[in-house]
């Protein structure tokens, strides 16, 4: 027996997405409901926007949390990256100010359902943006941060930065981000309550 995916045009998402109480995102025309997040997630979003100023030399910067969803009109889809950082004005597609076109940095904090698709089909989806620059893969287990910056319109490089000591060097802003204060309060021993069947 097969089955068929129900796929949707952005508008007929956006309408669903307005009436929803969860997120969902639209990729390649499927609805997709976004998951929770642990509170490592949450700890590590929180530090990374924390520790990104809005002014370097000069130059403005914009950050937006998981709230924001991301217009990418290439692939006719909208995400909810994790942290977004835009240089200067923010491109809003709507009114309410409520989906951006035009970030310079997105940051994802990886979870164990979704490592494969950060690492994958998403960055291809975030690559068909014009303006973003790098991408940071935040690991909620340890220390480790993947970061992708782009050399040129054909070609990215991968630099990992590993342990409580290293620094996150950024391109797209002259920012460093001690990896030490990005897990702050960040618990790597987790342990889960017995509730029973």
């Amino acid at each position: 027996m097969t089955t068929t995916t129900a796929h949707y045009t952005p508008t007929e998402y956006l309408e669903r997405e307005d009436r929803s109480i969860i997120k969902h995102e639209l990729i390649d025309g499927e609805i997709i409901p976004v998951a929770g997040a642990s509170a490592n997630h949450n700890r590590l979003n929180l530090n990374f926007c924390r520790l990104f100023p809005l002014e370097i030399n000069g130059q403005d910067y914009e950050i937006f949390m998981n709230d924001m969803r991301l217009w990418l009109p290439v692939n006719q889809s909208y995400v909810y990256p994790d942290a977004i950082v835009i240089a200067e004005t923010p491109q809003f597609t709507d009114s309410k100010q409520t989906e951006v076109t035009n970030p310079c940095l997105i940051m994802e904090v990886l979870s164990t359902s979704t490592e494969g698709y950060d690492k994958s089909g998403k960055f291809r989806l975030y690559r068909s943006i014009p303006s973003f620059e790098e991408y940071l893969l935040i690991d909620q287990f340890s220390y480790r941060v993947e970061q992708y910056t782009k050399v040129d319109s054909h070609q990215w490089l991968l630099t990992e930065w590993l342990g409580e000591d290293a620094v996150i060097q950024l391109r797209s802003a002259a920012v460093q981000i001690p990896l030490k204060d990005l897990y702050h309060r960040v618990s790597f021993n987790i342990s889960v309550l017995d509730v029973g069947e």
